[in-house]
């Protein structure tokens, strides 16, 4: 007699099936429409193959393209399509890891002495699509490590070989599709004939195991898509997004350039990029003032024991810039990493007493993390950053109330740079994995309540993301979505109940007994760099106009206006609005472009007419003439633009 299982779908309705039956088939019996759409399942939590069988009571998830984690599935398949596409065109390559990515999916490749081009992309391109539409079967095969330490050493691959050493013998599995073979985890879509467009859009150097000492492979980067309509759409995103590179407008616009003689990824600010980077402090400081933070600074490095205190030694040592010795035998200092140490050094300088707190540090700091060389990328990615650092010392009782204050905050930030669409990321620490954390269980579940609660309060569209907590805390992200829908974390917000033990910070309670305060980490900018990158790309370095390094230009006719101009400038001056003169012996239109290729908000033309009357013919970057204003009109036109995307 057959056993049936339970099986509860999202909307919580119960159905019931055979035993063993998969995903796939509970789709059909749904709907045949469901089905042909259904890339993977999530079963109690975890997303299998849709063709996995299930043996027990479950809760089910179908999981389509509209999913991330079908999205997820569905380019770590593409991966496998690409390794079969290229073992079939360069027989003897040996693969290294091949997972999927934010926007798509790469492989790294060993291709022994062949050079990989990018002229041989679009052979490879066609190969894929030729095995796809075979419709293969992606086939899960549990196998034992002898099994699959003979399978490779035969096949000569050593990289999946050293995979193989720290995997356990019965958690190991092959993925087979077509004439390819992988050592994979999973889940993988139910067959290759869902992939109908394929775009392999870079190819990339990465060291094994991300090791400078170890071999340099081939990274192949690529995107798949279920219809032919959605790679054109994604290509032309591209090519807007080429048009937008923050690399590309920050020449144009003079705001900051790089120099290998000071280093890879250290970034030097131009004097138009520093008054934008001056402009964003004043905003944040500002803002800070009236929500009761105190500004404090700190050194460019730190004693290492500092750091062992707090364990960021311990997990990231290995991978920030090394000791700096002095001197004197034995004592080392390191370029500072995080701020936070230093902070709890300023809280724990004095006693405290329950009726000081909360306590909320604020500081630009700068710090400095050794990122691979492979992995810098303009301003999102470098090895020195400030962040918009503060922290926040309060009771137990206290931690929703500031956690709450803190996302107003941020909030704010967001409206007033038109950062309108974003979701709240609660990034909770991995169950399964608690030794990659410090503190004790009870001090994460307070940590983790507070920020769900918080959260919700506030009413944000949130996910939740286990594994993603910073190893002393849990954290609130902010994931916002630019102008051409691509995902960004820039806000974060963190709960730490650890850095105040490992401190030893204290504060005397009503009940006169010593306590711990509880640390809120934020950052709303996250870093200036970052941040400001993502800003350009999202606003093609068209800025608000109370941010933008150059607000207005004034252009006079001819020489002979020069001075009517000056008298201009020295009101705008006199307004708190910064601008220039363009006194260039140039025809007027030749001005005008010029002015709106560099984004110029504002350009007043000063001429016979408008120095006789006391006024200003005003145009608008993208907009064109917005006719004659006195000049004291003008200023007060302006700053009402910047006082509205100010206003809370």
């Amino acid at each position: 007699m057959s056993q049936q299982i339970k099986i509860t779908l999202p909307d919580g309705s119960e159905r019931k099936y055979e035993k063993g039956t998969n995903g796939l088939q509970i789709a059909a019996s749904i709907s045949e429409g469901l089905a042909r759409n259904v890339l993977a399942a999530k079963v109690n939590g975890q997303v299998w193959d849709a063709t996995r069988p299930i043996e027990e009571d479950s809760q089910l998830q179908l999981l389509t393209w509209n999913d991330g984690e079908g999205k997820n599935t569905f380019w770590h398949s593409s991966a496998h399509l690409l390794a079969e596409a290229l073992e079939a065109l360069y027989p003897g390559i040996k693969f290294g890891i091949g997972p999927p990515i934010e926007t798509g999916f790469y492989y790294d490749v060993d291709f022994g002495d062949h050079t990989l081009d990018g002229s041989e992309l679009e052979k490879i391109e066609q190969k894929m699509i030729e095995l796809a539409r075979e419709k293969n079967e992606y086939i899960r095969k549990a196998i034992s490590k002898k099994d699959a330490i003979a399978y490779y050493q035969e096949k000569g691959d050593e990289y999946k070989l050293d995979l193989l050493e720290g995997l356990e013998d019965g958690s190991i599995t092959f993925y087979e599709q077509g004439n390819f073979t992988d050592l994979c985890r999973g889940p993988h879509i139910p067959n290759t004939g869902f992939i109908k467009a394929v775009k392999l859009t870079n190819i990339a150097g990465a060291y094994w195991r991300g090791d400078e000492n170890r071999k340099m492979l081939t990274r192949i980067y690529g995107v798949t898509f279920p219809k032919a309509k959605e790679l054109q759409e994604y290509l032309t995103m591209l090519e807007e997004a080429k048009k937008r590179d923050h690399r590309k407008i920050g020449r144009e616009l003079e705001l900051f350039t790089f120099s290998e003689k000071v280093g890879q990824g250290l970034p030097l600010w131009l004097p138009k990029g520093t008054l934008l980077r001056e402009r964003l402090v004043a905003f944040m400081k500002k803002a800070q003032d009236k929500s009761g933070y105190e500004q404090v600074t700190t050194p460019h490095i730190g004693h290492k024991a500092l750091y062992e205190t707090s364990g960021h030694y311990e997990k990231y040592g290995k991978d920030s810039f090394q000791p700096i010795a002095t001197p004197h035998e034995g004592e080392e200092f390191l370029l500072k990493p995080m701020n936070c140490p230093h902070h709890c050094e300023i809280y724990k300088h004095k006693p405290r007493s329950y009726k000081d707190l909360p306590i909320r540090y604020a500081e630009f700091g700068t710090v400095y993390r050794y990122e691979q060389s492979g992995e810098l990328h303009g301003l999102t990615r470098v090895r020195g950053f400030t962040q918009d650092d503060a922290h926040i010392f309060c009771r137990p009782e206290q931690v929703k109330e500031e956690f709450i204050k803190v996302i107003d905050l941020v909030l704010y930030v967001f409206k007033a740079l038109g950062f309108e669409d974003y979701t709240a990321q609660v990034s909770l620490r991995d169950p399964e994995n608690k030794q990659k954390y410090i503190g004790t269980d009870e001090a994460w579940e307070k940590a983790e309540s507070a920020i769900i609660e918080a959260a919700s309060e506030k009413g944000l569209e949130t996910v939740t993301e286990l594994g993603e907590a910073a190893f002393y805390g849990p954290k609130l992200d902010f994931m916002v979505k630019d102008a051409l829908g691509r995902k960004w974390q820039l806000g974060t917000i963190q709960v730490d109940y650890n850095l105040p033990e490992r401190f030893e910070l204290e504060y005397i309670g009503s009940d006169n007994s010593k306590h711990r305060p509880v640390m809120i980490h934020r950052a709303p900018f996250g870093s200036l760099e970052r941040f400001v990158a993502v800003l350009i790309e999202h606003c093609a370095g068209n800025f608000p106009l109370w941010l933008a390094p150059e607000q207005l230009i004034i252009l006079p006719i001819s020489e002979k206006f020069k001075e009517y101009a000056e008298q201009v400038k020295a009101q705008l001056d006199d307004a708190g609005i910064s601008g220039s003169i363009d006194n260039r012996d140039e025809k007027i239109g030749r001005k005008i472009r010029d002015a709106e290729v560099k984004k110029v908000p504002f350009m007043l033309i000063v001429g016979e007419k408008e120095a006789a009357e006391g006024k200003l013919s005003v145009r608008k970057h993208g907009e064109g003439d917005l006719g004659s204003h006195t000049v004291d009109g003008f200023i007060q036109y302006f700053q009402g633009i910047i006082a509205e995307s100010l206003s809370k």
